[in-house]
Formats: structure tokens, sequence, C-alpha cells
């Protein structure tokens, strides 16, 4: 495979550099996901030959994910999600502030990525606590027990609303 001619006087690839550091190491980011990859199935207890199975892959593609030297793309990361079961999420959890601004665009010096407004609120609905909530609820196997606790949420949801006014 051709590799991208380097810049004679830094030494580093010209072009594309497929969101690696211009020093051609693999981007933090990547290697955060791919540690999050390793965490989830060594918990799993499974071994990386089975996640390739599980995916299509072989281990030694596994491996690389792992070390982020191969990236995972959005349709790799959803089935990885899936095999794991945990959401999409996990894989950027507990990635530090420092991290966060090690994106191809901002070391590429593209442009801030614009941060939202300090008033925004998120989704509920996108919220990992609101999957696990209704993940929980579904795992009723009775009825009127399910029922109950609906109540009950909505109870404490409508007190909560009182006494805030």
């Amino acid at each position: 495979m051709a590799q991208t001619p380097r810049n004679q006087k830094t030494g580093l690839r010209k072009g594309s550099s497929r969101g690696r550091t211009p020093s051609g190491k693999p981007n933090p980011i990547d290697v955060h996901v791919g540690s999050r990859v390793r965490l989830r199935r060594t918990l799993l207890g499974m071994s990386q030959e089975k996640l390739g199975e599980a995916l299509g892959l072989t281990f030694q593609q596994v491996q690389k994910y792992e070390r982020g030297a191969n990236r995972v793309g959005a349709s790799r990361l959803f089935d990885l999600s899936r095999v794991l079961d945990v959401p999409v999420s996990f894989f950027f959890d507990d990635m530090g502030e420092e991290l966060k601004t090690q994106t191809p665009a901002l070391i590429a010096g593209v442009g801030e990525l614009e941060e939202l407004p300090a008033h925004f609120e998120h989704d509920p609905m996108a919220k990992r606590e609101t999957l696990e909530l209704v993940r929980a609820y579904y795992r009723i196997s009775d009825p009127q027990v399910r029922k109950r606790v609906y109540e009950l949420a909505k109870a404490l949801a409508d007190s909560a609303e009182a006494s805030s006014r």
C-alpha cells in the first residue's frame, strides 16, 4: 500500500491522516474508544476471537480496534454496543476534558466545535439513566406491580412539580 508522502521540512505526512495525530500516531479518542472495547470485553470474560466471530472479524482486527490502530466506524460501533450489551455512549464514558480536545478537526485546526448553550437541556430520552429505568420497568413481570410502579413515579413527579411552583 502506498503511503502519503512526508513533508520534507516537518517529516509529517501530507494530506489525509485518516484521523491520526500529525505525528502519525492513532488519535487519542480512538485509543480511548478501543480501551473501552477491551474493558467491556474483558469484564464479560470474552476473548478477542469470540468478539471477532460475533462481529465477522478476525481477532487481529479486534486487537487493532482495541489499540486504536484502526478507527471504529459508526456502524461497527453500533455492532460493538449490541454484542457487548452497552449503549454506544459507553465507549466515550470517562473521557477527560483534555482528551475531548483531541478531535481530528481540532487537531487539524479546522476551527472550534461549538458547544451547546449552557441553558440547553439534553433530551431525557437519550440518557442512559432513562434507558436503564425503562429496561428495569419492563423486567417487572407482574402487570399489577408494574402499574403501581408507574403510578408511584407519576405521583412523585407531580409532587416535585407542585413543590417547585
